[in-house]
């Protein structure tokens, strides 16, 4: 097989060359940001340890080490943006160029290199389809075409990439960092342009946030502006005075490690009790349907704060911040939505003539419930799994806006909001309304990312029409 040849229109490569082109790129891909990728997972690994007082924190820690050391080529040290103006031109900016340009720069290159991956993604799957596969045609093949026809799921796709892009790349994408715009703020220093003097002084740079603050009609930062020691600022400051921006790009983060994490509990958990449901039928499923209606019976929010309330100070509060109580509370409360929508179609399946013939066969009740029964009701699961993400975001801001949920000083969009909701009819009207517009973005496009899954894989649902409608078929 790998002498033989394929034709492809008017061009004949061995059947193996496109593969293997394909995966050259995708490893010069990643090695452009490997030391991303390595400081993500590493660092999120060694946060965790840290927490639980784990061993191995100490080899971990020097396994970070050695991860920041890899070469990362769209990073804040190969294209800088923190400067300043020594009368005569930029310094210490990436060649020179103003702060906001340079950041503007990096920005841009990290969201081009973003949709490359996308795009090599794409490649591969079409490559698969072309070259590799077996079969001319499968099921999915409609599944997909139809959701690429489908305007509302496309947008919703590209919102949710570029969210999931800024909250990878958030160290990168900042114009400052998190250490220097809150964490330790007073143990840094910048350089600045003293107009007075008509000279190049220093500050710490708690000093210069203070002199930076968002909080009214006279005293304010806004979006796209500098402050009075050269920084940029493309969503002006909090009233603390630090960087907007800067917030909510590592707030994206949290927001969306929790909501993954939830949903992920959450959709195990409907999964394992809608398989058992639609397997033994009868009183399991009764008990399941009576666990379920009890746990919703509950007041949801109440609950929650309760939950967040009790575990306050405990040691399970303190991973991520408070952020992985957050999840276990969403899975604990949430799963009786998503069971009750997969529970359906699992018990669809059930009736189905081949389980009754894998049953008969002597298959165990494991191996019946997940190679016969589970694929069936997957895109089900990434259907609610999608829209419930959506609804686990906007309900962590709203804990983060009443003061519960994530601790601070950590990031989250929802204390963002908190911090400028006094300052919502002045001229800092920014501090307030940017969170709140992002957060509006993000859940409309994991709501209409599920509604585009939900009509490709079922053209014939409420809210098909047109040519995804038309054209039937289905997974």
């Amino acid at each position: 097989m790998a002498h033989e040849e394929r034709t492809s229109g008017s061009t004949v490569l061995p059947t193996g060359a496109p593969g293997a082109v394909w995966v050259a790129l995708g490893v010069g891909l990643f090695a452009l940001e490997a030391g991303a990728f390595a400081n993500f997972v590493v660092g999120f690994l060694a946060d965790v340890l840290a927490t639980l007082s784990a061993p191995g924190v100490g080899a971990l820690a020097a396994v970070e080490r050695a991860a920041a050391s890899v070469p990362t080529l769209l990073s804040r040290e190969t294209i800088p943006n923190a400067g300043y103006w020594n009368g005569r031109r930029w310094v210490d900016t990436f060649l020179g160029l103003r702060p906001g340009v340079a950041w503007a720069l990096r920005v841009a290159l990290v969201y081009a290199y973003a949709f490359a991956v996308a795009g090599w993604a794409v490649l591969g799957y079409r490559l698969y389809r072309r070259e590799y596969r077996t079969a001319a045609w499968t099921p999915r093949d409609d599944v997909v075409d139809r959701f690429r026809s489908h305007g509302w799921g496309v947008f919703g796709l590209v919102v949710v990439f570029m969210f999931v892009v800024m909250a990878v790349f958030a160290p990168a994408l900042g114009p400052t960092t998190v250490d220097k715009n809150m964490r330790n703020s007073y143990s840094n220093e910048i350089s600045y342009w003293n107009a007075e003097t008509e000279q190049v002084d220093t500050t710490l740079v708690g000093d210069a946030n203070l002199a930076s603050q968002s909080s009214g009609d006279t005293d304010r930062v806004l979006p796209g502006q500098y402050d009075d020691f050269g920084r940029y600022h493309p969503f002006g400051t909090l009233p603390t005075g630090r960087d907007l921006f800067t917030f909510l790009a590592v707030g994206s983060r949290i927001s969306l490690v929790i909501g993954v994490l939830s949903v992920g509990l959450s959709a195990s958990i409907a999964t394992s009790l809608a398989l058992a449901a639609a397997y033994y039928k009868g009183r399991a499923d009764l008990g399941m349907v009576l666990l379920s209606d009890a746990i919703m019976a509950m007041p949801q929010l109440l609950l929650l704060i309760m939950l967040t309330t009790v575990l306050d100070d405990t040691w399970i509060d303190g991973v991520y911040s408070g952020g992985f109580v957050l999840a276990l509370i969403f899975a604990g409360t949430g799963w009786t939505y998503m069971w009750r929508s997969v529970r359906g179609p699992a018990l669809q399946v059930s009736e189905r003539q081949w389980i009754d013939a894998a049953k008969s066969f002597g298959q165990k009740p494991s191996v019946v419930m997940r190679r016969h029964i589970l694929p069936y009701i997957t895109g089900y699961l990434l259907v609610y799994g999608s829209m419930t993400l959506g609804g686990a975001i906007i309900a962590i801001a709203g804990l983060s806006f009443l003061g519960l949920g994530v601790a601070p000083p950590t990031p989250e969009w929802g204390r963002a909001v908190n911090l400028g909701q006094d300052y919502v009819t002045t001229g800092s009207w920014h501090v307030s309304l940017i969170p709140g517009i992002l957060i509006t973005l993000v859940v409309t496009g994991f709501n209409a990312l599920g509604d585009g899954v939900r009509d490709a894989i079922d053209p014939q649902s409420d809210s098909a029409s047109g040519a995804a409608a038309g054209r039937g078929g289905g997974a």
